[in-house]
């Protein structure tokens, strides 16, 4: 199993890499184009502000690489976000995989929202053995709204979106390498999806 986290500046990438180190996987670190390509399945972690991010992504021409990727690929927090349409957090053009915006919470909510918090109405293999209400660990002020791709919502001011599926594409705004064993089990599910 070859599984790549692309490394491009804006990722959590060493807790995710301890993650999969503790399943018995060492993920290689890589923003090598071929690199990326040849893998069974990547990880697109994202930690930080959108369009930086972004302009990180461009820089490389990762941008034009990710959507285009045919094997499992799982986004991470601001790297889910960035797979969708378009993000507020500094008007940022996504990278148009989830047909989703990106919004910001309001003042009514104390932002970030930090900490623990329930994923429901699971949808797709990536959550086998996950219970309904399991606790996932979340950090972020911005959320996915409702669609047709969401396979997870969480609540927090609104029902939001905290996983979404297209095709071999994953996203989840959860933190799966700091969730305990229900995150480890996401990421255990991800590695053996078909």
């Amino acid at each position: 199993m070859k599984l790549v986290i692309i490394n491009y500046g804006a990722g959590n990438i060493k807790s995710i890499q301890f993650a999969f180190q503790r399943l018995g996987i060492e993920a290689i670190l890589s923003d090598d184009p071929d690199e990326i390509q040849t893998a069974d399945r990547v990880i697109f972690p994202g930690v930080g502000e959108a369009s930086s991010a972004m302009t990180m992504l461009k820089s490389s021409r990762l941008d034009l690489l990710i959507p285009k990727l045919t094997q499992p690929v799982l986004g991470i927090c601001l790297g889910m976000q960035l797979m969708c349409t378009s993000t507020e957090e500094g008007n940022t053009k996504g990278l148009g995989i989830f047909d989703v915006e990106v919004k910001k919470f309001s003042k009514k909510v104390k932002v970030p929202q930090m900490g623990w918090n329930t994923i429901t109405n699971l949808k797709s293999d990536l959550f086998k053995d996950i219970k309904e209400q399991e606790f996932m660990y979340l950090v972020h002020s911005f959320y996915a709204e409702i669609s047709n791709e969401v396979i997870a919502t969480t609540s927090y001011e609104l029902q939001y979106a905290s996983a979404l599926q297209k095709d071999n594409f994953f996203g989840v705004q959860f933190h799966p390498e700091k969730s305990s064993l229900a995150g480890e089990q996401v990421l255990k599910n991800f590695i053996n999806i078909k």
